[in-house]
């Protein structure tokens, strides 16, 4: 099955869901208490229920309902330090969050735990926490450096020497556990931290639950030992990653209002509202909405180190700008879903763009418009959500193979974006 697009204008409100991010930390976190955590304002997409059924291997009960406007809430009764392996078998489907900050909760309990995954995430680099073990005396094997990978032994207090140019994944996944040893460590950032946003957001988060982090200028962080998780009731606020599809959509054929953000928010993608209007889009912003109405754009450089999830749709924008956008450091983008760098450019290329692939980022010719025919969401969630922000300025109706891609992140993103007057059809493709 496919989904075809027909060309139109967006137009309405939409309530933006709430942050992934968010979700896996507040969870983890509430996990790690010891007590009963109440965690509101949740979507169950595809790698929430990988982060939920992980922690349920360890002997974490869970009870999920589900509130008016079709979101959830978790009770999630933690089990503290005494976690421990109640299946060995933990399956991440294709989160890399679930992989990355599970594995040190494994190594936490010292049992034999095996990770497995799916599509892209089986390669995705885990060299970080493979020194990590070599250097602890932690029992590990792998397939030639990837998926299945089963650990055995227990995390000691250390010195973490982790590069920051990777992924802050592997920083969030120590500071949830570091806190729980008997002894004081840090973590020590041997090269520039990038999406310090993210981390930020894992400090908040333990914050709120009663864990202390000392952040030295991202260039160390001194975690205490023989610390303990409060449980706690905490509210999820909604994602800018996600909302940045809608921000697009907004000033390339709006106006769009997008309702329940935190326009104080630490998440390092609240900067689509400061690039949106440096590319010349006109937003409205104030009380927790945003609305994105219909401008002009103009091409500029932007340095997307700290962003990576928004380069698809800002490579949506760019392509539709006047003048030339030159996206910079985004060579991570390489080792996601997808390569998404080649993915956007690929597809935006098929319908008009003029889009060159560099190392590590992007050059953007601007276009007035797209044309329309078939692409592909190589299976990549934030492809296919970009491309049919794309579809809004087609000639002709876009088809987008593979749109299913969107449950891992955004489950409903095809029902708001039928909310905000879209006209898609679903079509069998033969395949």
């Amino acid at each position: 099955m496919a989904i075809e697009i027909i060309p139109k204008g967006l137009k309405g409100t939409v309530h933006i869901p709430p942050s992934k991010s968010i979700s896996h930390r507040a969870i983890i976190a509430g996990a790690l208490s010891h007590g009963k955590s109440m965690i509101q304002n949740v979507i169950l997409s595809e790698d929430i229920k990988a982060t939920c059924n992980a922690l349920k291997s360890f002997g974490v009960h869970m009870e999920i309902q589900k509130d008016e406007v079709n979101r959830h809430q978790i009770m999630i009764y933690g089990k503290g330090r005494s976690l421990e392996p109640a299946e060995n078998t933990i399956d991440c489907i294709e989160s890399g969050s679930t992989l990355r900050f599970i594995i040190p909760i494994a190594a936490l309990t010292g049992g034999k735990v095996t990770f497995q995954g799916r599509g892209k995430l089986i390669e995705r680099p885990l060299d970080i926490y493979y020194e990590m073990f070599n250097k602890q005396g932690i029992e590990y094997t792998n397939n030639d450096g990837k998926l299945p990978l089963t650990i055995c032994g227990q995390l000691k207090p250390d010195k973490f020497y982790v590069r920051g140019d990777v992924s802050s994944q592997f920083i969030t996944g120590l500071l949830f556990v570091l806190p729980l040893l008997e002894g004081d460590s840090q973590i020590i950032m041997e090269t520039p931290l990038q999406s310090k946003g993210y981390v930020d957001l894992t400090i908040h988060v333990l914050k709120n639950f009663g864990v202390h982090v000392e952040n030295n200028n991202y260039q160390s962080f001194h975690i205490k030992g023989k610390q303990k998780y409060t449980p706690t009731t905490y509210y999820v606020e909604g994602d800018f990653s996600q909302a940045a599809f809608w921000l697009a959509a907004g000033v390339l054929s709006g106006p769009i209002v997008c309702e329940g953000l935190n326009l104080d928010s630490l998440q390092g993608d609240r900067d689509i509202l400061r690039i949106i209007q440096a590319m010349g889009g006109k937003l409205e912003i104030g009380n927790h909405r945003v609305t994105a109405v219909k401008s002009s754009l103009k091409g500029m450089d932007i340095d997307t180190s700290q962003i990576p999830d928004l380069v698809p749709i800002i490579a949506v924008m760019a392509a539709l700008s006047e003048g030339k956008t030159i996206i910079k450091n985004a060579g991570r983008l390489r080792i996601k879903e997808s390569d998404r760098l080649k993915a956007i450019t690929v597809e935006l290329n098929k319908i008009g763009a003029k889009i060159s692939e560099l190392n590590d980022g992007l050059i953007i010719e601007g276009v007035d418009n797209f044309t329309g025919g078939t692409v592909e969401s190589w299976n990549d969630h934030r492809i296919a959500m970009a491309l049919a922000v794309a579809a809004t300025r087609c000639k002709y109706p876009l088809i987008i193979n593979g749109e299913k891609a969107v449950k891992k992140s955004y489950p409903d993103f095809w029902e708001d974006y039928g909310e905000l007057r879209g006209e898609i059809s679903e079509r069998n493709m033969g395949k």
